[in-house]
């Protein structure tokens, strides 16, 4: 708390309550609320937005290893609508940020093996965990339920591997790539709406390929919304490429991880919910892949 105190001083405010909400620290100051998080935002992604005539961002002070903007209260609306404005929103800061750049094969050679070694690593992991639990003579109702799951897993995995295949043969013969300023974690804890929108939490901000922020969308809420249809209304602002989509698809069809830690419930729980996604993801990849 000191160095908020700190803070406080250097703007001249007083502080009547402090509120801690998960990385950041809404500020009741005398002269209205503040909101206090550690680290920075590059600030050449900041000019970078403004002068795309990007405004959908709070205001950033930044020094000394700390962000304060003003608080802005986020309007009660169903989650529903907030994800496709989110997603509207994200299509409309891809648009405006696009710049086309010389590819360097070797950039793409390293999406390739990183993601290859990726699915080696995911075959070896449920191999030996599998192999661990066939050898129990009483298995507990997780493990049983990875057991008589595991050939979902493992077909998911060999299906991803003849995508990133093709999509190595589809990206040789490229010699531009889109980037774009990508957000970093898109979720809706980051997204506010009040007399219009707003984008927050720009910490993980970065150039690079439109994809990444729509996996990372996928990664924080595939169970929650209909995902097929939130793409649909991204593409129709900001459409990507066969090899863009091939890669999204790729990245979202990665199996999960399952830790066997925790209680036998949340154990239960982590391979439903990996299944679920692995089911889902193939409902959205299935019919563009009947058409290819």
């Amino acid at each position: 708390m000191t160095k908020i105190s700190e803070v406080l001083k250097k703007y001249n405010l007083t502080a009547n309550r402090f509120e801690k909400k998960g990385k950041v620290t809404i500020l009741d100051t005398d002269k209205g609320k503040y909101v206090y998080k550690e680290g920075r935002v590059d600030n050449k992604i900041l000019i970078y937005l403004k002068s795309r005539n990007f405004d959908y961002m709070p205001n950033i002070s930044q020094n000394e290893g700390y962000q304060m903007t003003r608080y802005i209260e986020n309007l009660d609306i169903p989650d529903e609508q907030k994800i496709i404005d989110l997603v509207k929103l994200t299509a409309l800061l891809h648009s405006k940020t696009t710049h086309y750049k010389e590819i360097d094969q070797n950039d793409y050679e390293e999406i390739y093996y990183s993601l290859d070694n990726n699915l080696k690593y995911l075959y070896s992991y449920y191999t030996d965990l599998i192999t661990l639990i066939e050898s129990k003579v009483f298995q507990s109702p997780s493990e049983q339920l990875l057991a008589r799951n595991i050939s979902k897993i493992y077909d998911a995995i060999s299906e991803n591997k003849k995508k990133l295949d093709k999509w190595r043969d589809l990206t040789k013969e490229k010699t531009k790539e889109r980037n774009v300023i990508l957000h970093g974690n898109l979720k809706l804890d980051h997204f506010i709406e009040n007399e219009k929108s707003y984008l927050i939490s720009w910490d993980k901000a970065k150039i690079g390929l439109p994809v990444f922020d729509i996996y990372k969308l996928y990664q924080n809420h595939a169970l929650d919304f209909e995902f097929d249809s939130l793409l649909k209304i991204y593409e129709k602002s900001y459409p990507l490429t066969k090899d863009e989509k091939n890669l999204l698809y790729i990245l979202i069809s990665m199996p999960d991880i399952v830790e066997f830690k925790g209680t036998e419930y949340s154990k239960c729980k982590k391979i439903s919910k990996t299944l679920d996604k692995i089911y889902k993801t193939e409902k959205i990849i299935s019919p563009e892949t009947s058409k290819e």
